[in-house]
């Protein structure tokens, strides 16, 4: 689970991040962090919808490119 230390850190940059939600890159959530609570994080994606996700996906830069994960 992501740290409320670093999703304050992605908010306050503004920074653009990626959420990891399976193996496949097609369901890979884009966006910036608006908010946060003990179990979703709201993502403003760039069409401007919010989204809620659950913080146990993997978040991380966009500028970082994403890890090779194994398809079952």
């Amino acid at each position: 689970m992501i740290s409320d230390e670093q999703l304050d850190a992605y908010r306050i940059s503004g920074e653009k991040i990626r959420v990891i939600r399976d193996a496949l890159e097609s369901n890979d959530v884009k966006g910036i962090i608006l908010a946060w609570d003990d179990s979703q994080v709201m993502v403003r994606r760039p069409n401007k919808r919010v989204v809620k996700l659950d913080r146990n996906y993997i978040f991380q830069p966009f500028s970082e490119p994403r890890p090779a994960t194994e398809e079952s």
